[in-house]
């Protein structure tokens, strides 16, 4: 009897510490698994970050990635087979756009945001969405024409973006001696920029020319052609989840292999006059994947 208890008790134990393949107390659950569950695809979406993603003159979230992020919800439909998911937009703020994935507030993030290698050790990215570069805003009374003209000027730029590290760094390796000053957000620099406590402000340059675009008197800026850093765009997804990033990546490419890209680009960039680059061009052909 003493035997019998002894190995029940171990059979106990090691299936406490050993629970069987339909334990799921530490599988958390697919950002998939919760799109079925709750009928809900989340998009997380910037207001600020003009052609790419922003709330136009009704609040609807408009842009670039946002039409991007609405054919992924339509290829989430097919995978699933279920047309009444209901697509949610939830803005937000460049600084919780991270968390905000991490955390589950938000399926994916259809921004501006770069692709880091430092930033995949919280998140995952889609394929590539856009390619850009930093550069440089300023009014045009100025006469700020080049990087080289900031020397003794006050350059403002977006805490916690990845603009900050590369402005500093070609700064400082072309001697320009310009003060770097730290702004809490795009409105915030471009208020600044206007009143004239800074002279110049850094970002990347799609999202400068959404703010020209954007501004009631488009004329009294100039922008630097030349750029400073590499900016490659990805949506942001949770971290881990293969099965809904290869979903969302499918998606991507249909819109790559059949064209509609070119159509997105038209009509939010291309309609200013903006060719795209070669190097924009190479990332749509780099990633027209076959299955």
């Amino acid at each position: 009897m003493k035997n019998n208890s002894c190995a029940a008790m171990l059979l106990l134990i090691i299936v406490l510490i050993f629970p069987g393949p339909n334990a799921r107390a530490d599988d958390p659950e697919g950002t998939l698994e919760k799109i079925a569950r709750t009928g809900e695809f989340v998009i997380g979406y910037r207001t600020d970050a003009s052609p790419l993603s922003y709330e136009n003159a009704d609040g609807q979230p408009s842009g670039y990635s946002v039409d991007l992020c609405r054919r992924i919800a339509a290829g989430i439909k097919v995978h699933l087979g279920k047309d009444d998911i209901k697509t949610i937009f939830v803005p937000v703020k460049s600084s919780e756009r991270l968390s905000a994935v991490v955390t589950g507030k938000i399926d994916i993030e259809c921004g501006s945001t770069t692709i880091t290698l430092s930033r995949q050790k919280q998140v995952d990215f889609t394929l590539p969405t856009f390619v850009t570069g930093g550069s440089v805003l300023s009014l045009a009374k100025t006469g700020i024409q080049d990087m080289s003209d900031l020397s003794g000027k006050k350059v403002g730029v977006v805490k916690d973006t990845s603009t900050v590290e590369p402005l500093r760094d070609y700064l400082q390796r072309n001697l320009i001696d310009a003060e770097v000053v730290i702004v809490d957000d795009r409105k915030e620099g471009m208020q600044r920029l206007d009143r004239g406590s800074i002279d110049a402000f850094a970002s990347d340059q799609i999202v400068l020319i959404g703010q020209v675009i954007e501004a009631l008197h488009p004329k009294q800026y100039s922008l630097v052609t030349e750029t400073f850093s590499y900016e490659p765009y990805g949506l942001v997804v949770r971290r881990n989840d293969a099965e809904f990033r290869l979903v969302a990546n499918r998606s991507l490419v249909q819109v790559y292999r059949s064209g509609q890209h070119i159509q997105i680009f038209n009509k939010w960039i291309g309609r200013i006059g903006i060719r795209p680059s070669p190097i924009l061009v190479a990332m749509y052909q780099l990633n027209t994947l076959p299955d």
